[in-house]
């Protein structure tokens, strides 16, 4: 309006400058309750200016008179809301840093002045009363929030997390499930509720849970994948020592379907491997587990493939590891897998230059055992001994530990399915569950004679216990020299028992 005002002015007076200017003033006159005046053009329009912009002015002012009380009004309304954001903000971070008190006070005082957010008052009640370890007054308040369309999922949130606080499984669990019905991207619930059937052990479940929560779009694709990956593998665990023949073909069908969802997921793939070698599919397995050697190659993988074929001679069995090496030849697994098939092989030169790419690797028992198998082999007994003390003081490979000395590959509980499914579905990473148990493992070094002796061999295993990492006895070339006779049997230790990776476990 003012806006407008100035411009009518200024129009005014522009005109008003070009009638003086041009001499022609002109003439005007009013005439009012026998009133006459006479003025010129101008001077009227000036006058007739002044009259319209002091009406506007005092009407502006008989206006801002009558709205003083509606401003005051405002502006206390203001001061309230920026006392109730101010008392909010320092009541949150008051329950952040733990001080209960102090965000109790500013909550009672929130609620007096926020009347615009009820909702954040009573969230700050409740962290208020967590921080200050009232349990009742912490449960009340996230009670009275599933009485608020807008706060129930919260509110179940809070109940689930102090049932859990109090070890209260079955009531977090029935939050979790109340929270994932209601929310459409409530991936906290989802995972809760996932997480209470994998301990259950309910896979089927599980599975179902991972295929609503991807329509659902809680959880993407490729994580969606990695779990039904793990749950189907850890079906077939469940269902591989069934003495039913139907229940072992499901098991076959699942770890086929898990091998083929994630190469890269060796449990699955290894899994898949035994039990189409079990049913005379020889050649599918190996398709199997060369297919995972290329995405990920792990140890378990090597070791079922020797273990396909076992009529066929070293130097058959070595150019068959190879060929698998050959398939991702910078991998770190297939660098060990060519020592291992020259030594297999019996060709100790070849050995050693192969073990030469792994110099820059970082030490381990593994790698330690290797060279001095390498050394032995190459005729050093004296050097193997030297990888044999550094072994000592060397850590242990996790991939290493999931092989079980008496049984087979991934012999896994449970509870250890659970937590690899959960883990490897989030980030794709393979945990170790006997490694973090530091349970008993593969043999990762060769044995050695009890007292040092020159001219003492290094042991490399009799029939009873074939050597770790497939060396044969007596397997090396003509062009090679045959090895030594073992030591007395006072000189040695008694050969630990060993079976095959994948071989099935033992009666107990």
């Amino acid at each position: 309006m003012i806006r407008t005002a100035l411009v009518i002015f200024l129009v005014v007076a522009v005109a008003t400058a070009i009638l003086a200017v041009t001499g022609e003033p002109g003439h005007a006159s009013i005439v009012w309750l026998g009133w006459r005046a006479d003025m010129t053009a101008a001077a009227m329009v000036l006058i007739t200016l002044l009259g319209a912009l002091a009406t506007m002015i005092g009407w502006r002012l008989l206006l801002w008179i009558l709205e003083a009380p509606r401003r005051a009004e405002r502006a206390r309304a203001e001061d309230r809301r920026r006392q109730a954001n101010e008392a909010l903000t320092r009541g949150f971070l008051a329950a952040a840093a733990g001080d209960g008190s102090e965000a109790r006070r500013l909550a009672l005082k929130a609620a007096d002045l926020a009347d615009e957010a009820p909702g954040l008052v009573r969230v700050l009640a409740a962290q208020a009363a967590e921080a200050a370890g009232d349990a009742v007054a912490t449960s009340a308040a996230y009670s009275a929030m599933l009485g608020f369309p807008e706060m129930r999922l919260a509110g179940h949130k809070g109940l689930m997390a102090q049932a859990l606080a109090q070890g209260d499984k079955a009531t977090a669990l029935r939050h979790a499930e109340q929270a994932y019905e209601m929310g459409r991207t409530a991936r906290w619930a989802w995972r809760a509720v996932l997480e209470a059937r994998l301990e259950a052990g309910d896979w089927d479940g599980a599975l179902d849970l991972v295929k609503s929560a991807l329509d659902r779009k809680i959880v993407s694709p490729i994580v969606a994948e990695r779990a039904r990956a793990a749950l189907l593998a850890a079906s077939a665990a469940q269902l591989e020592n069934s003495a039913e023949p139907k229940a072992r073909s499901q098991a076959t069908d699942y770890a086929v379907e898990a091998a083929k969802l994630q190469p890269g997921f060796a449990p699955g793939v290894v899994m898949a491997a035994r039990l189409l070698a079990a049913d005379g599919k020889t050649g599918r397995a190996a398709q199997v587990l060369e297919t995972a050697w290329k995405v990920a190659p792990h140890p378990a993988l090597w070791l079922a493939y020797r273990d396909l074929k076992t009529n066929e001679t070293p130097r058959q069995r070595a150019e068959r590891l190879s060929g698998l090496a050959e398939l991702n030849p910078t991998a770190r697994e297939s660098r060990i897998l060519f020592v291992e098939q020259a030594l297999i092989n019996g060709v100790p030169i070849r050995a050693r230059e192969a073990a030469k790419a792994l110099e820059d690797e970082p030490l381990t028992i593994r790698i330690a055992g290797l060279f001095a198998r390498v050394a032995f082999a190459a005729g050093k007994p004296d050097e193997a001994r030297v990888w044999m003390a550094r072994a000592v003081g060397a850590p242990q490979e996790p991939d290493w530990t999931d092989l079980d000395p008496e049984g087979q590959a991934f012999a896994y509980q449970p509870a250890d399915w659970a937590r690899l499914t959960a883990v490897y579905a989030e980030t794709g990473e393979l945990i170790h569950p006997r490694h973090e148990r530091a349970e008993k493992t593969m043999s990762e070094l060769p044995e050695l004679p009890i007292s040092y002796a020159d001219s003492s061999p290094f042991l490399a295993g009799q029939e009873a216990a074939p050597p770790p990492y497939g060396v044969e006895e007596g397997r090396y070339d003509d062009d090679e020299p045959e090895p030594p006779p073992p030591p007395p049997v006072s000189q040695r230790r008694a050969p630990a028992r060993r079976r095959l990776a994948s071989g099935p476990r033992a009666a107990k």
